[in-house]
């Protein structure tokens, strides 16, 4: 098979991928990024997928083996991100902690770890942070959603490289 083979077949599965991603993620936004993480694996491992075998077969096991590896990340993972997210959320909007000096200064320091990111990751990152989805910040930065998604990952690995798990 071709690449223009391959990737013509590839497109025809979009909507199955998509109706597939929906039914494993509950979530529209998240179905897409799946769709998007199992494209880029079909596309940069065409090379391994033997001709003349079942392509529908082939793209959803990669579909579902990302999924199971993403929750399994998540399972390990998501404890600190939300750490951080949250953390920041409660120190920015809780009013409660307005006169709790240990918080106002947690919440100057991770302010000034997150001011350190670069331009552009610092302000996707604190859009996200305020509650904007990555369409909105898209929109308002008129980038492509892809680049918000990259962006926040690497303000995240970053933040957390600097944070060390203190939290």
């Amino acid at each position: 098979m071709t690449t223009i083979e391959f990737q013509y077949e590839l497109i025809g599965l979009q909507k199955k991928l998509m109706l597939y991603a929906l039914k494993l993620t509950l979530d529209k936004e998240n179905a897409r990024d799946l769709v998007q993480e199992t494209n880029l694996k079909a596309l940069n491992y065409r090379e391994k997928f033997a001709s003349n075998t079942n392509l529908y077969a082939w793209t959803f096991t990669i579909m579902k083996n990302t999924f199971i590896n993403e929750y399994r990340y998540n399972l390990t993972h998501n404890n600190i991100s939300n750490s951080i997210n949250g953390t920041v959320k409660a120190l920015q909007f809780n009013s409660d902690n307005a006169n709790n000096p240990h918080s106002i200064y947690m919440s100057k320091e991770i302010e000034s770890i997150i001011n350190t990111l670069e331009y552009n990751l610092k302000i996707t990152f604190k859009m996200f942070i305020d509650g904007y989805k990555y369409l909105e910040i898209a929109e308002i930065l008129g980038v492509k959603i892809g680049t918000v998604k990259s962006r926040i990952f690497l303000a995240r690995k970053k933040l957390m490289a600097q944070f060390n798990g203190d939290f």
